[in-house]
């Protein structure tokens, strides 16, 4: 005599499969009912988050220039592969046209102080107390990108600096 009288030994597989799922779909509904509200209990009071008062001019999540370094680095390299590679303001114009803040740059000059092309030009936007710095130029094989600290003065570029006034 068989344990399963009137199955056949080819539906003992199916009929396993399925005692199975019946199973698990049990135990997974449950799961999700036998979530437990949760009761209050007492904790010490928040902490407060300090934010900016509304006379100070703050770029967005301030905090975090490595967060929006990514997309510096990428409008830089877009730059880069174009033929306006060694000129400053290619850089801060296509800064300015991913989102950055034209009043938070600082770029130096494409030429020496006697007309020379510059060997390196450095630019920079200045976001919270750091700064995003990007370097090029014809002596440098590709371009480097950086999150640096912020100047007390409250730029990022040291020495001369060209004025952005386009």
């Amino acid at each position: 005599m068989r344990a399963h009288r009137g199955k056949s030994v080819r539906q003992l597989p199916f009929i396993a499969f399925g005692a199975s799922t019946l199973v698990m779909i049990g135990v997974l509904v449950g799961c999700s009912a036998a979530t437990p509200t949760p009761t209050p209990t007492a904790t010490a009071a928040p902490t407060p988050t300090t934010t900016p008062s509304p006379t100070e001019t703050t770029t967005p999540a301030a905090e975090d220039a490595a967060a929006e370094l990514s997309l510096f680095t990428d409008v830089v390299w877009s730059v880069w592969g174009t033929d306006a590679r060694y000129q400053g303001r290619a850089y801060v114009d296509a800064l300015v046209a991913a989102g950055f803040e034209k009043a938070a740059m600082q770029v130096t000059p494409d030429e020496t102080s006697i007309g020379i092309a510059a060997d390196n030009i450095q630019f920079s936007v200045r976001w919270g107390d750091e700064c995003l710095v990007g370097q090029v130029g014809p002596t440098i094989t590709e371009p480097v990108t950086a999150v640096l600290d912020g100047l007390a003065t409250g730029g990022c570029l040291l020495g001369q600096t060209r004025v952005i006034d386009w």
